[in-house]
């Protein structure tokens, strides 16, 4: 039997407060106090610190000296931006997995996941697994250190999606990740790049539309 694992409140708090962010509950533009999350959680004003900074290191919060955070309002250059190195990554994933021609079990699942998710289901939880079973090609690619750098950008492009509130509709994604996996299958190097090319610049186009072009001023 498994062991259970003990979650220390700082990272419960992180979790909380990141889902928090995910799910619009504080909306883009809101300050985030130390004080204000340490009372709406029940934590220490040092637990509530940490969860803030751990947020700001993954780019869903943002802070100045001697200001409170905020969640970031992101512009379409952020977008553009976030997507740039996303693609640059995926891109080189999927051109590695067509050579090796096989999809693993877990990446196949995961998509398989996604697809079996209710039409009705939370665009946030929709957007996680969507984002999760993207990261299950970059994880078997095999390199921690890419996983690491790709696991970093998951919060950024996560709320890329939120704040554009658009997404590129089920069939499309649907029909666009079985061209990803049928081309890696088949062993095609370009195909498989062609269609992950696609999937990633629609997306970054039309979620770079539905945002600011400039930033907000506390932004």
């Amino acid at each position: 039997m498994k062991a259970l694992q003990t979650v220390s409140v700082t990272d419960a708090l992180v979790q909380r407060l990141s889902e928090s962010v995910l799910d619009g509950a504080f909306a883009a533009g809101a300050t985030i106090g130390e004080l204000e999350l340490a009372n709406r959680f029940g934590v220490s004003r040092p637990t509530a610190k940490a969860a803030i900074t751990t947020l700001v290191h993954d780019g869903l919060l943002r802070r100045d000296a001697h200001r409170s955070a905020w969640v970031p309002i992101l512009t379409a250059a952020d977008v553009v931006d976030v997507y740039l190195i996303r693609t640059m990554l995926e891109l080189e994933v999927v051109r590695t997995l067509a050579a090796r021609g096989h999809v693993a079990a877990g990446t196949e699942e995961a998509f398989a996941e996604l697809g079996r998710l209710a039409d009705d289901v939370h665009a946030s939880r929709f957007i996680a697994a969507d984002l999760r079973a993207h990261r299950s090609l970059v994880d078997q690619y095999g390199s921690p250190r890419t996983s690491r750098v790709y696991a970093s950008l998951l919060g950024e492009i996560h709320l890329c999606m939120v704040q554009s509130r658009r997404l590129l509709g089920r069939d499309r994604i649907a029909r666009e990740h079985a061209a990803v996996l049928a081309a890696i299958r088949a062993a095609d190097v370009d195909g498989a790049v062609s269609a992950m090319r696609t999937h990633l610049d629609g997306a970054c186009e039309k979620l770079a539309a539905a945002v600011p072009v400039e930033a907000a001023a506390n932004s």
